[in-house]
């Protein structure tokens, strides 16, 4: 892979809230590589304030103001999954982006290791067609404040409703 062919992340924050991601050089192609831009998002979100609940990201091909030339897209903060501003099932259904992700900070992740306490997950789901044989793919990452990546899993084929974040970003989807 030569430098052109780089995904670069950059996040960005509004009023002390991560507010998401803008994604320079190209969009990722595989699962693997999903898997590995959200481990770089998961990182972020270990951070100590920088998210404060559980909250699904939309990924959009359109880029911010001002651009710079590399820019391919952004990956925006949509909401929380719970509580008052929740967002309803069906959100996307007008709009269905390529990928969603839901990020979980370190208080309202269980660890799946017990020396790793405090660590940070989350899930993008890369939903398909399967009625045509375009099969939903996801991954899953944990990671630690210092950067450490616990758990890293993706498949292909799966059945959104046989995990609890794939699930509700299915219903995100659904209308």
């Amino acid at each position: 892979m030569n430098k052109r062919d780089a995904i670069g992340i950059s996040a960005f924050q509004a009023a002390g809230d991560l507010r998401g991601f803008v994604i320079s050089g190209r969009w990722p192609d595989t699962t693997r590589e999903w898997a590995e831009l959200l481990a770089m998002t998961v990182r972020v979100a270990s951070l100590p304030g920088v998210l404060s609940t559980s909250t699904v990201f939309g990924v959009r091909e359109e880029v911010p103001d001002d651009p710079q030339p590399t820019a391919v897209g952004l990956v925006l903060a949509e909401g929380p999954v719970m509580g008052d501003f929740a967002l309803p099932a069906g959100r996307f259904s007008d709009r269905q982006p390529p990928a969603l992700i839901m990020l979980h900070p370190p208080s309202e992740t269980r660890s799946s290791l017990p020396e790793c306490e405090g660590s940070a997950s989350g899930c993008v789901l890369l939903p398909g067609l399967p009625y045509l044989g375009l099969d939903h793919r996801a991954a899953w990452v944990e990671a630690e404040a210092d950067g450490t990546v616990v758990s890293m899993v993706s498949r292909v084929g799966i059945d959104p409703i046989n995990d609890p974040d794939t699930a509700v970003l299915a219903m995100l989807l659904a209308s």
